[in-house]
């Protein structure tokens, strides 16, 4: 089977260069699965729910996000959901080692049309990011959660983190034991996409679906103004080259063991 996973859509920018590759993307690579990072989409900052319905209505089987998850206030309500339910809402992630009793899930498990049981799982790191629990432990106890509940094989992590390294040791630490460990969060994609030696696919970023004409998403002159001055001031999404980075992962329905790892860079 084939999962996508598009990298965090930034702002208006990053929502329409996906609507405008995702199709053809999708289709010529029979994706079964569709995973889209959507922290950042509305104006790069946090995600509405109107925008969730969006990205949902392209496809997306389930939305991770990261540390700008509460950036938009009415998300809160959107995710407020039961752990059973069937709600849309109930597929947009937060980080899975965020405090007890935040609001929303990090573990999402589903099953495709074809009777494939898959789970997705989302994590933030601890490396230079605000504080949160082990990431390391936190995927132990979900891995534990999800053999007993579904027993799924193909499983996805999106590692929200800061530090290369940690998201490295991530990925090693679960060789094996899940599907791919695909970083998020600092906007750059890697050229370290790799099979690890049993059978988990890994990229220590996957890039952001957005403006590339721009210092990670936001607009040039605003960020440098900050970086020479060091005097705060408001951030806006750039516009400039858009861009959609996505990650392809083949893997065996049956086993969860990936076969195939493929970057992906779409421009207008």
């Amino acid at each position: 089977m084939n999962i996508l996973f598009v990298g965090d859509v930034f702002g208006s920018p990053g929502r329409h260069i996906v609507r405008e590759h995702l199709p053809h993307v999708l289709e010529t690579h029979a994706v079964d699965l569709l995973i889209i990072n959507g922290e950042n989409s509305a104006g790069g900052f946090g995600i509405t729910p109107s925008i969730a319905e969006e990205l949902f209505d392209l496809g997306a089987h389930v939305i991770t996000t990261g540390n700008h998850i509460w950036d938009k206030k009415e998300i809160v309500e959107y995710m407020t959901v039961p752990a059973n339910s069937h709600v849309r809402g109930r597929r947009v992630l937060r980080p899975a080692n965020f405090a007890h009793g935040t609001p929303g899930f990090g573990l999402y498990e589903g099953e495709l049309g074809n009777g494939t049981k898959y789970a997705v799982m989302n994590m933030q790191g601890r490396v230079f990011m605000a504080s949160s629990d082990d990431p390391f432990r936190k995927a132990d106890e979900l891995l534990t959660m999800i053999e007993r509940n579904t027993n799924a094989k193909v499983i996805l992590l999106d590692f929200h983190a800061e530090a290369t390294s940690e998201k490295a040791a991530l990925g090693w630490y679960l060789d094996g034991r899940v599907t791919a460990v695909l970083g998020t969060h600092t906007h750059v994609p890697t050229a370290d996409e790799r099979l690890l030696h049993h059978g988990t696919a890994y990229q220590t970023d996957v890039g952001m679906s957005g403006p590339f004409d721009s210092i990670i998403g936001v607009e040039t002159e605003l960020v440098l103004k900050r970086f020479l001055t060091g005097m705060p001031g408001k951030f806006e999404a750039a516009k400039g080259n858009p861009k959609m980075c996505a990650t392809l992962i083949s893997c065996d329905g049956a086993t969860g063991r990936a076969h195939h790892i493929q970057r992906i860079m779409l421009g207008e």
